[in-house]
C-alpha cells in the first residue's frame, strides 16, 4: 500500500441488509494530511460490503452481501467514477470477502452463509467471466447459534508457491487451495487446518516475509500467530488476546504495516484499534486506541495515515501513524458516510 494521495472507495450496507448506504462512495485523498473529501455515491449497487481491485487494470470489484450473492465488476476512471462491466452469481448467499489473485488471471469470494468459494476467471481487461469452481466447506463448530455450518468468511491468495488460504468462521478452520490457472479450480492442498474450538476465525493478515500470518477470532476475541511453512502447512506459534479492553470484543479487520513491524487489529464492542509489536516471538499489545465509535468494521493503512469504516456510526475516522511506535492518533473529523464496511485504497 502506497502512500500516495488520489481517489479513495468505499463500500457499505444498503438497505438491503438493512443499512443506510446507497452503493460504493468515492472521495479524495490529500496523501500530506491524510483528509478524505467524500465526492458522492459513484456506483448505486447493492450492500458492496467489500472491495478489491485488480492488480494491473484499472477494475474495481466488489460483493453484493445478498441472500442471492453477486459479485460485480466495473472500470475505474481517473476521477474514480465507475463504469459497469457486470455482475454475476456466486452461487452462494451473502458474499462477504473477495480478492483476486497476484497474476490477475482469477476473482474469488466467500459466501458467508454457503460456507463456500467461489472462483471467475478474467479476462486480460481484468473482467469476469462465468464461474469456473464453487467450492462447499462442511462441519460446523461448537457455538450452536454461529457455528450451526460453515461459514466461509475470508480468502487471502498467496504469493508464489504459497496456498490462498479460506478462512471459514463457521468450522473453525482454515482451508488450503491451490488455484489450478488452466482449469480455474481450486485444490486442496492438504487438509484443511482446525483452529481451537469456538475461535470463529474471520480473517487473517500475511506478514510481508511471507512466513507469519496471524488469524484473528470473531468468536473468542483472540489472536493466534501461525508459521506458514513452504509446503503450505501452518504452525501455531501461540495465541494473545485481541484487546487489552473488557467487556464485548468482536476482532474485525487484521492487518500488517508494510515493514511487518505492527500488527493493527479493530475491535467491535469496544471500538478500538489494538497495536501489536511483532519484534518478539508472540504479538505484544504495546497500545490501544479509541475509534470514535462502537463498531469499527474495516479498515486500511494508506502510507502514513489508517482509514477506520465504523459500520454503526456512519463514519470514516482518519489517523496519522508514529513511524517510530507505530500508534495512531486521530486527525480532524469523522467523515461522515453512512453505514460504511471497506475502505480500498
Amino acid at each position: 500500500m502506497t502512500g500516495q494521495g488520489g481517489i479513495v472507495h468505499i463500500g457499505g450496507y444498503t438497505a438491503q441488509s438493512g443499512g443506510r448506504a446507497d452503493g460504493i462512495v468515492a472521495a479524495h485523498r490529500d496523501p500530506a494530511t491524510g483528509a478524505l473529501t467524500p465526492l458522492g455515491t459513484v456506483a448505486v449497487t447493492p450492500s458492496p460490503s467489500f472491495l478489491a481491485r485488480h492488480p494491473s487494470r484499472p477494475v474495481l470489484y466488489a460483493v453484493n452481501e445478498l441472500t442471492e450473492g453477486q459479485v460485480s465488476a466495473w472500470q475505474v476512471g481517473s476521477d474514480g467514477a465507475l463504469d459497469a462491466l457486470g455482475s454475476f452469481s456466486t452461487g452462494g448467499a451473502d458474499p462477504c470477502h473477495l480478492a483476486v489473485l497476484p497474476d490477475g488471471g482469477h476473482l474469488v469470494a466467500a459466501n458467508y452463509s454457503s460456507g463456500s468459494v467461489a472462483v471467475f476467471p478474467l479476462d486480460a481487461q481484468g473482467v469476469p467471466g462465468e464461474r469456473s469452481d464453487l467450492v462447499v466447506h462442511e462441519g460446523h463448530g461448537v457455538d450452536p447459534e454461529r457455528q450451526e455450518r460453515a461459514h466461509a468468511h475470508m480468502v487471502s491468495p498467496g504469493r508464489d508457491r504459497e496456498p490462498l488460504l479460506a478462512v471459514d468462521l463457521g468450522t473453525d478452520s482454515v482451508y488450503r487451495y491451490d488455484l489450478d490457472g488452466a482449469s480455474g479450480r481450486l485444490v486442496p492442498r492438504g487438509p484443511r487446518m482446525r483452529t481451537a474450538p469456538g475461535t470463529g476465525p474471520r480473517h487473517l493478515a500475511r506478514h510481508p516475509d511471507g512466513r507469519r500470518c496471524y488469524l484473528v477470532g470473531e468468536l473468542d476475541g483472540t489472536v493466534t500467530a501461525y508459521e506458514l511453512t513452504e509446503d503450505g502447512s501452518l504452525h501455531q506459534r501461540g495465541r494473545v488476546d485481541a484487546s487489552g479492553r473488557t467487556g464485548h470484543i468482536q476482532p474485525s479487520e487484521v492487518a500488517v504495516d508494510p515493514d511487518g513491524r505492527f500488527l493493527y487489529v479493530a475491535n467491535r464492542g469496544v471500538g478500538t484499534i489494538a497495536v501489536f509489536d511483532l519484534a518478539g516471538e508472540l504479538p505484544a499489545l504495546v497500545s490501544e486506541v479509541d475509534t470514535g465509535g462502537e463498531w469499527p468494521r474495516h479498515f486500511a493503512l494508506i502510507g502514513d495515515h489508517l482509514y477506520v469504516a465504523d459500520e454503526r456510526a456512519d463514519m470514516v475516522r482518519v489517523f496519522r501513524r508514529d513511524p517510530s511506535t507505530g500508534v495512531p492518533a486521530p486527525v480532524g473529523e469523522p467523515v461522515p458516510l453512512a453505514s460504511p464496511t471497506c475502505v480500498l485504497p
